[in-house]
């Protein structure tokens, strides 16, 4: 990045037990007089939820976790769905919003540790306001998981939630989906189809498929052990019909993955990737300004001289990468010069991210510039997408009193207005800035080019989970929109992803890296492209639907016993 929370509840039986389902609902009387001197002995129980169910949730998150970069233990994403289901299932809306808020926090803390390096508080806060959008899942969940088909619900809830933390507020913020852990499995191709949402859709779909599997054994172990008592014949297999089946649906998508075609075919288009590298990690990097610019410029001078001795093949196009150069080169004549200079030795346009200031000088502009050799800087992308806290600041009058940190953020950065698909050489490419790749809009804006290229700066975040997070999002971009995707960062990492998602070349982290390679340039559209967001928005349609179904049949039923009660009561 350029800157970078019942009385009278019998106990608590297994998940899925229906006679200790909670109702929601409140005592009154005495109970509820009662209710703040019987504080210690609630926290004792680990109030409405118990502990065991607390703990479990707490579980959930971090096994989710496991499933992301840099540990990529990827089939631990649905299980730590499945282990959600089954800690919410039967459970109060109330009760499954703490939960859900709980597995959250244990998620998001680990997940998102890089955001550190800005500061503990930070990191802590935008974690924690993350796990917020986890009550209203937490609650959906605890709903739909009474309706009949409740996995496929279940799913669709998780895509819902996904695209409300991807919008609101700021723009939002949509990293670590779901999907974003199952970038090199066979739900993979699956982002061909209908995108991440899909992709997250049915990763949750198998972990719900695992939790109902785990509830039909639950339910035919305790009547085959009702059945031995009473010396009946227990007919196990009959019982556990559904569970075998949900386990079939399971194979069924892994194995649907491998049917999905991820063509990789094109024109053939020798690139380069340039990592110069910056003077140290961590925020303060950013007042070295003139030797971050110097690093790319003389890896572009090595480059050229490692072309005319033949060690590498000619590149068609050469990729900076976000803030390779912090000095405005149309303001500056040093950088320009310099900037010029390299372009002119290597002798192919240069995709060149630099900052540069807004004509009133008000603001900066985060761009992307294409620089030819003969004719100098031409076309431009800026970042239509800045980050909140980091390069603009929300109610700065306000913060800058409170927070002295944000005065490491002096001016705002503008908001680009137009799409980054640009001419470089002799293809079109679709750029994005650094965490833009998270956006699905923003990079389905810029498909259209026969290269995608995501020009970032990670050294804030060098050495932590962020990096490999971004090339993970990256290589589903690639098998989404099917298009060789050129990332380039300042120290790391730097790629090249094939169309399929295979990794062509990798750099390591803080240390100068050149990358050459022939790649195809794309111009067929995937069926993603085609659909857009429309199953994005159908999928949330369709959680909010059940969510709202499954509260009016609990609404229905608890009227139909009050009435009950009250004609026994005549």
């Amino acid at each position: 990045m350029a800157q970078e929370t019942l009385p009278d509840r019998s106990p608590a039986k297994g998940p899925g037990e229906g006679p200790g389902a909670e109702t929601g609902g409140e005592s009154a009387g005495p109970a509820r007089q009662g209710r703040l001197s019987g504080l210690p002995g609630r926290l004792r129980g680990g109030g409405r939820a118990g502990w065991p169910r607390t703990l479990l949730a707490v579980a959930s998150g971090l096994i989710m976790w496991l499933a992301f970069p840099p540990l990529d233990l990827t089939p631990f994403a649905p299980i730590g769905v499945a282990l959600l289901a089954l800690v919410l299932r039967g459970r109060s809306p109330r009760t499954g919003a703490w939960l859900g808020f709980v597995a959250g926090a244990a998620f998001f803390l680990p997940v998102l540790e890089g955001i550190s390096a800005i500061g503990p508080d930070g990191w802590i806060v935008l974690s924690l306001v993350q796990a917020l959008y986890f009550l209203p899942l937490g609650a959906g969940i605890s709903l739909v998981s009474r309706l009949p088909g409740w996995p496929v619900w279940t799913a669709a809830l998780w895509v819902g939630e996904e695209l409300i933390r991807g919008h609101f507020p700021f723009g939002g913020f949509p990293w670590a989906r779901l999907a974003f852990s199952q970038t090199a499995t066979p739900l993979t191709p699956y982002a061909s189809v209908g995108g991440a949402p899909l992709v997250t859709f049915l990763t949750a779909l198998i972990g719900g498929l695992l939790a109902y599997a785990a509830v039909v054994a639950h339910r035919a172990y305790r009547a085959r052990e009702a059945k031995a008592e009473e010396k009946r014949p227990a007919g196990v297999w009959r019982t556990l019909a559904p569970a075998v089946a949900a386990l079939a649906v399971i194979a069924a998508l892994a194995g649907g993955g491998a049917l999905i075609p991820t063509p990789t075919s094109g024109r053939p288009v020798t690139v380069a990737v340039v990592q110069g590298n910056v003077p140290r990690l961590g925020l303060d990097y950013l007042g070295q300004r003139k030797a971050v610019l110097n690093n790319h410029v003389q890896a572009t001078h090595e480059l050229a001289r490692r072309v005319r001795a033949g060690e590498v093949a000619r590149p068609e196009l050469v990729v900076w990468p976000e803030n390779a150069s912090d000095l405005d080169p149309y303001s500056e004549p040093d950088a320009y010069n310099a900037i010029d200079g390299a372009v002119k030795a290597v002798g192919v346009p240069v995709l060149v991210g630099a900052l540069t200031d807004t004509p009133d000088g008000e603001k900066v502009e985060n761009r992307g510039i294409v620089w030819d050799p003969q004719t100098g800087p031409g076309d431009y992308y800026v970042k239509r997408h800045p980050v909140p806290f980091g390069e603009y600041l929300p109610f700065r009058d306000v913060l800058t009193k409170l927070i002295t940190r944000f005065e490491r953020i002096p001016r705002d950065f503008a908001k680009g207005t137009r799409s980054g698909v640009m001419r470089l050489g002799p293809v079109t490419v679709g750029d994005v800035i650094c965490f833009e790749v998270a956006y699905d809009r923003e990079v389905r804006d810029v498909a259209r080019g026969d290269l995608l290229v995501v020009q970032t700066n990670n050294a804030t975040y060098g050495r932590t989970s962020l990096p490999p997070q971004q090339i993970a999002m990256s290589r589903l971009r690639a098998v989404e929109h099917g298009r060789t995707i050129l990332v380039a960062a300042t120290s790391g990492i730097s790629a090249i992803v094939a169309p399929d998602g295979r990794m062509i070349d990798q750099s390591g982290e803080f240390v100068p890296d050149l990358q050459v390679a022939t790649v195809q340039a794309r111009t067929s559209r995937t069926l993603s492209d085609r659909l857009g967001a429309a199953p994005e928005r159908a999928l949330a349609a369709l959680g909010l639907a059940a969510a709202c179904a499954a509260a009016w049949a609990a609404r229905a039923a608890r009227a139909a016993r009050t009435a009950a009660r009250t004609n026994e009561g005549n």
